[in-house]
C-alpha cells in the first residue's frame, strides 16, 4: 500500500496518507492509456469541416462552349473539379471523430494514470485546498511553497469557484473535479495536486 506525504497549503507535512493498491499501485497499462487518450483527444475534435462539391459549387447551368469544332477539351461545367473555383473531390464533411471504449479499459487506464503519478512521484496530497476569496496571488503562493513550476492539475472533490477562478489566469495551472477527471488532463500534467477527501471517492469509485 502505497504512502505519500500529507501536506498543507503552505507545504508543510502534517501527516501520512496511505493510497489503495487497487487503485494507485497497480502497473500501468500502456495500452489502455493510449487507446483512451486517443478516444478522448478524437472527442475533442468538432468535426464540422465542410466543402463543397460540384452540386453545390455556384454556378456552372450551362455548357461553357459547343461539344465539338472549338479545338478545346470538352467541358460540360465550369464547376468541374478542375476549374477553378470549381466544386472539390472527396473533401471533408461533417462527421463525428468519436471513438468507442469499453468501460473496463477506460476504469483500468484512469487507474494506470493515477498509478503511473505515484510511480514518478508526481502526485501531491493537501489536507484541504480553499480559498476565501478567487485571488491568483494565493493560487501562484500556493504552488510556489509546493515547490510546483510546471504544468499542474489540481483535482478537487467538488466544485470550488474560489479555488477555480485564482487559477484561470495561470496558464499552466488547470482545476477539474473528481466526476469530470479524465485520462488525458492526467497525463497531460506534470504534477497532479488534489486533496484527501479527493482521493477517498477515487477510491470509492475505482476500487
Amino acid at each position: 500500500m502505497p504512502k505519500v506525504a500529507l501536506r498543507n497549503q503552505s507545504g508543510e507535512n502534517v501527516g501520512e496518507i496511505s493510497l489503495a493498491d487497487s487503485v494507485f499501485a497497480i502497473e500501468p497499462n500502456q495500452q489502455a492509456l493510449f487507446d483512451v487518450v486517443k478516444a478522448q483527444r478524437a472527442a475533442m475534435r468538432q468535426g464540422t469541416h465542410k466543402v463543397k462539391n460540384r452540386s453545390e459549387a455556384r454556378g456552372g447551368g450551362r455548357k461553357p462552349w459547343r461539344q465539338k469544332g472549338t479545338g478545346r477539351a470538352r467541358q460540360g461545367s465550369i464547376r468541374s473539379p478542375q476549374w477553378v473555383g470549381g466544386g472539390v473531390v472527396f473533401g471533408p464533411t461533417p462527421r463525428s471523430y468519436t471513438l468507442k471504449t469499453n468501460r473496463k479499459i477506460r476504469r483500468l487506464a484512469l487507474k494506470s494514470a493515477l498509478s503511473l503519478k505515484v510511480q514518478e512521484e508526481s502526485l501531491i496530497v493537501l489536507d484541504n485546498f480553499t480559498f476565501e476569496a478567487p485571488k491568483t496571488k494565493e493560487m501562484v503562493g500556493v504552488l510556489k511553497s509546493l515547490s510546483v513550476d510546471q504544468k499542474a492539475l489540481i483535482v478537487l472533490p467538488e466544485r470550488n469557484a474560489n479555488v477555480e477562478r485564482s487559477a484561470n489566469n495561470l496558464p499552466n495551472v488547470f482545476v477539474t473535479t473528481v466526476n469530470e477527471t479524465s485520462v488525458y488532463d492526467i497525463m497531460n500534467a506534470n504534477v497532479l495536486i488534489t486533496t484527501q477527501d479527493a482521493v477517498k471517492v477515487l477510491e470509492e469509485v475505482l476500487a
